[in-house]
């Protein structure tokens, strides 16, 4: 089998089976490093500890991604505005990690993506935003990241109009056609866990941190709760790495109160539309008063964002207001001939950056770098930062925990490991028709597997082949097939519907009822997977359907203090006990 471990030290699949088995060892073994925080940021340092030879422990409160690394624009990217406040360290290395992404570690993920950018003035606009997208490229170029991303080009506005005919001939007078990548964020995220447990690592999502184990001054481990069975333990380590994002300040207050890395949480709400709302072959990025807007293809559909606004309610739950949803609406409709309404509007999703705090009180200029720090003996902070360069941070992150260990620690070496699925991708995409006359399914359904699962394409083939029901679309969210809700459990660590329907797919903000109507069928799927009661897969839908219900309610709200109490009006699913 293609998801087979090929290193000898672990299995990639993450299931109901090897959860337990990661609990157990947790509970009775020493960890050379424990990772709180299975976002990007966790999962990069975890895989980047395994592949040094490291023993490893994750452990994730919730669902892996369930924060901010599931509610990104989906772009991994240079950062094309960082160049107008001369930060080109930033934009150097995120482009080098651009092109390794799409390049060696993520082919089947991470794929290049066009971006029109409109210009308003004739001469001096476009000399000087053309000088900046050409220095982005010649950046790109000077790393060696460029294969895979086409050049930029200038166009007049008729040639503009042709690539977006819904864009206002009154709005731009020419513009320049940019590429960047894009990713299903909590995708990559997952695939980064099962590859780190491909190399050893033991994980285990919906288990929280709730105390750190001390020997005197020194940090030697965690306490936790496991918050589906409802029990304690301890896991010890020689090294914790704290990886939390925006709840960085609350585990540092675990240790004993506020540690050197202070993060401040900025919301960023996206809207998905239809993809025939907006007639264009090629996304678009307009400049805003605040921030950069954004229109990102996401097959049949666009993705538009993004804000920019502090935040300082729930973390868990961030909550998109009405405000929110029509400031964006009314930047988008600027540029487009047939503007868009609420209606329009097919989900909604808000996510939280987590930026260190500076001197100004405005988030949008609070730095997106990131920053390590070693405050007590046995503890590492990591923070800040963007998703594109996740690797960098859990490179400098293990570094740190390299230091603090006896012995000599081999060198990163995540930029030549690619994700599960992606070694040998390109001839399996090669060979999609012979996979699609060999399975039975349609090439269109071929490449979305391909797209979604690189060559860990036949273990779902596979289901198929033992189950063909498995074979047919869900009804309600037709673009994923019945095999993907039971993978989803089996291999890829869901535990909960909400798990599959936000995260695993993304069929609660592709779908015009959040993906209500499909939580009976996929429910159906998984609870014989996760050995679920009646009485608990009834609780399941019902959960889900007050957390869409809570999630519409909210956006109706005119401000975020309204949004925030309507939003946390859905109870927590677990424990499941």
């Amino acid at each position: 089998m293609t998801g087979s471990p090929v290193t000898g030290l672990g299995s990639s699949r993450l299931g109901p089976a090897e959860r337990a088995a990661a609990l157990d060892r947790m509970a009775r073994e020493e960890f050379d490093v424990v990772v709180v925080g299975g976002g990007i940021v966790g999962a990069g340092a975890a895989l980047d500890a395994a592949t040094r030879g490291l023993s490893v422990a994750v452990v994730e409160a919730r669902d892996f991604a369930s924060g901010t690394s599931s509610r990104s624009s989906k772009l991994i990217h240079g950062g094309l505005r960082y160049l107008e406040q001369y930060n080109f360290d930033l934009v150097r290395e995120a482009l080098t990690e651009r092109g390794l992404l799409l390049q060696q570690i993520a082919p089947h993920l991470v794929r290049p993506v066009p971006f029109l950018l409109p210009t308003t003035r004739r001469v001096w606009e476009r000399a000087y935003v053309g000088a900046g997208v050409a220095l982005y490229d010649a950046l790109a170029f000077q790393m060696g990241s460029t294969r895979g991303v086409p050049h930029h080009r200038h166009l007049t506005r008729r040639g503009a109009l042709r690539l977006a005919p819904s864009l206002r001939k009154d709005a731009f007078t020419g513009a320049i056609q940019l590429w960047d990548a894009q990713v299903d964020d909590a995708r990559f995220v997952m695939m980064a866990l099962r590859t780190a447990a491909e190399y050893g690592a033991q994980i285990a999502s919906r288990t929280q941190c709730i105390g750190f184990l001390r020997e005197g001054e020194r940090v030697t481990g965690l306490r936790i709760r496991d918050l589906e069975g409802n029990t304690t333990s301890e896991v010890r380590a020689k090294q914790v790495v704290n990886a939390t994002g925006v709840w960085t300040d609350d585990i540092q207050e675990l240790v004993g109160g506020r540690g050197q890395i202070h993060v401040r949480a900025s919301k960023g709400i996206h809207l998905v539309v239809p993809k025939d709302r907006i007639h264009s072959s090629t996304g678009i990025l307009l400049r805003t008063d605040k921030s950069v807007l954004f229109v990102i293809p996401w097959g049949r559909h666009w993705i538009i964002g993004t804000t920019d606004t502090a935040w300082d309610l729930d973390k868990a739950h961030p909550a998109a207001s009405k405000a929110d949803i029509e400031y964006v609406l009314d930047q988008v409709n600027r540029v487009l001939t047939t503007p868009l309404t609420p209606d329009d509007v097919e989900g909604v999703y808000a996510g939280l950056r987590p930026l260190l705090t500076g001197e100004t009180e405005e988030t949008s200029k609070l730095s997106r770098e990131h920053v390590v720090a070693h405050p007590v003996p046995g503890l590492v902070l990591v923070a800040g930062g963007k998703y594109t360069t996740y690797r960098v941070m859990a490179k400098d992150a293990i570094d740190a925990v390299a230091h603090g260990l006896d012995g000599k620690i081999p060198e990163s070496c995540t930029d030549r490991i690619p994700l599960v699925g992606g070694d040998g991708f390109q001839a399996m995409w090669n060979s999609r028709h012979r996979l699609a006359a060999r399975s039975g399914l349609h090439v269109a359904r071929i490449e979305h597997l391909l797209r979604r699962y690189g060559t860990l394409v036949d273990d779902l083939l596979e289901l198929v082949a033992d189950k063909p029901d498995l074979a047919k679309p869900l009804t309600g969210a037709d673009d994923y097939l019945r095999a993907e809700i039971v993978y989803a459990a089996t291999h890829e660590g869901a535990r909960h519907l909400n798990d599959v329907l936000a995260r695993r797919t993304r069929i609660s903000i592709e779908t015009w009822d959040r993906g209500v109507g499909v939580a009976q069928e996929a429910a159906d799927l998984l609870a014989p997977v996760l050995g679920w009661s009646k009485k608990q897969r009834d609780r399941e839908i019902e959960y889900y359907r007050k957390r869409v219900e809570a999630e519409r309610a909210s956006q109706t709200q005119e401000d975020d203090q309204e949004a925030d109490a309507h939003r946390r009006g859905a109870p927590d699913i677990v424990p499941t006990a």
